[in-house]
């Protein structure tokens, strides 16, 4: 069993930052790729950014590449994403995923690939 919990989520005005983190436990943290994914208001569940199971690769979707920075710490069991910058369209529930499978090859920007959900936070960004 994998628990994922996230926090950080809150209100903020445009153009300011959060830093959202996400705890996981229940298996072997550090050999699993580990993603964010987030959903506005009436929107579907869409990939943010990804992080390798070592922390040495990451991937983002274009639209938050250079805002948003997601970062790991193995030892403390957690990943990160520093989300700079924000605009209104920002707003939605922001939600950590794990992958099912340890040492991935590919970062996968893929809600099917990751088996584990936390039950997210909510960003809301006032204009």
């Amino acid at each position: 069993q994998v628990q994922l919990v996230e926090s950080g989520g809150g209100l903020v005005q445009a153009g300011d930052s959060l830093r959202l983190s996400c705890a996981a436990s229940g298996r072997t943290f550090s050999s699993y790729d580990m993603a964010w994914f987030r959903q506005g208001p009436g929107k579907e569940r869409e990939f943010v950014a990804g992080i390798n199971w070592s922390g040495g690769s990451t991937y983002y979707s274009d639209s938050m590449k250079g805002r948003f920075t997601i970062s790991r710490d193995n030892a403390k069991n957690t990943v990160y994403l520093q989300m700079n910058n924000l605009k209104p369209e920002d707003t939605a529930v922001y939600y950590c995923a794990a992958d099912g499978l340890p040492y991935g090859l590919r970062i996968s920007p893929s809600a099917k690939n990751y088996d584990y959900w936390g039950r997210g936070t909510q960003v809301t960004v006032s204009s």
